[in-house]
């Protein structure tokens, strides 16, 4: 019977998308103990996330360091997590995403022959290089997983496509979607203080808010130059609408991005969001230009637009449903479709009301149920 459940997170994304299982399984006081382990691969944005869900840490790892390098936080990770599997023997290893964390955790896990479940299983590029190093992380967890959580069931059909046993998948819908309903009913009911450097007042058609993010590796470089220069003539040519970016911490994103955009009244470069605030910004927003695998599955929750600044996404769903529309790092495309949203009411209506393919937000219930059975 599965009882201790080891939940292995680093990364601000995966803390989200793990935050509502963990308390979900804690519910379940009698039936299972959860321990709570953090590899700070992310330190700061991690920490925020498990402030905002009140999660208890039961081991911090702390292996951060200023410049790591991937294999920094491979070797460190993969050292910590096997004096933790043998001091605390877990039932089962859970594991989250296409973190270089998830796929250490699944990796260590297997080398103490730990079962291991992997949460958000089966997206797939089929481009090794895009996105980096997510979407061969992924890929390596998944022989190593015996428990695979789909969130859709296109997913599902990627795993049983690469002979994956039907009866280990299971399409759960994401937890992402679980997260954001626990706090999207918060910042309804009590919105957080406004973030510094955030325009005042409210917004709609008239003044719009467009929310920026963008740091995927892939990008670094010609990319976010071309990122920069679309969001700077989109300033331009719309001088009412607010341009609201909190800029990443990396110095490959910091750099081109107050290079290039700063010093325009209508473009906000703000210190990296709070999960809090950032869903309270997404509720503002009327679309989002944006590099971020989560925030193409939040938004469309939210009846939010997204252009995803990507040559691929891993998440053809919100595509297909469209929610997203992908226009890579292209300036002029990017261009072209923010003012398509920004300029035609239809348009903007067509991708805010279509179907959010992500799930009810009812993923953790499902996974919490099928562990109690197994």
């Amino acid at each position: 019977m599965i009882r201790r459940v080891a939940l292995i997170f680093g990364t601000r994304p995966e803390a989200i998308k793990m935050a509502p299982l963990c308390l979900e399984l804690a519910r379940r006081q009698g039936r299972f103990e959860p321990l709570v382990w953090v590899t700070a691969q992310h330190r700061q944005m991690l920490d925020q996330v498990l402030e905002a869900f009140s999660l208890i840490v039961n081991r911090d790892f702390n292996i951060m360091q200023p410049g790591q390098s991937l294999t920094d936080v491979t070797v460190h990770a993969l050292r910590a997590l096997e004096v933790a599997f043998k001091e605390d023997r877990p039932d089962l290893v859970i594991v989250q995403g296409d973190t270089t964390t998830a796929m250490c955790g699944a990796l260590a896990a297997f080398y103490q022959r730990i079962p291991v479940g992997h949460v958000e299983a089966g997206l797939r590029t089929y481009n090794k290089l895009a996105p980096y190093p997510e979407e061969s992380n992924r890929r390596m967890v998944t022989p190593l997983a015996d428990f695979h959580w789909a969130p859709t069931e296109r997913a599902r059909q990627n795993l049983l496509a690469e002979r994956i046993p039907d009866e280990q998948i299971m399409v759960t819908g994401n937890t992402v979607i679980d997260a954001l309903a626990i706090m999207v009913e918060k910042v309804r009911r009590e919105p957080p203080p406004r973030p510094a450097g955030f325009p005042e007042g409210t917004f709609d058609e008239g003044r719009p808010l467009v929310l920026i993010t963008g740091h995927r590796r892939e990008n670094f470089g010609g990319g976010f130059e071309e990122i920069c220069r679309a969001i700077g003539t989109l300033a331009d040519r719309y001088p009412q609408g607010e341009f609201v970016y909190p800029v990443h911490l990396n110095p490959n994103v910091q750099e081109p991005v107050r290079r290039l955009l700063g010093g325009r009244t209508n473009v906000h470069l703000i210190e990296p969001l709070e999960y809090r605030p950032f869903v309270w910004a997404m509720d503002q927003a009327h679309f989002l230009l944006s590099d971020s695998g989560g925030v193409q599955e939040e938004a469309p929750f939210l009846g939010k637009p997204v252009l995803v600044m990507r040559e691929t996404t891993e998440r053809p769903e919100a595509i297909d449903a469209g929610t997203a529309r992908l226009v890579g790092t292209d300036a002029e495309l990017i261009i072209a479709e923010a003012t398509r949203l920004l300029d035609d009411r239809a348009a903007y209506e067509a991708m805010s009301r279509a179907h959010n393919p992500f799930g009810d937000g009812q993923a953790c219930r499902r996974i919490a149920d099928a562990l109690a059975q197994a």
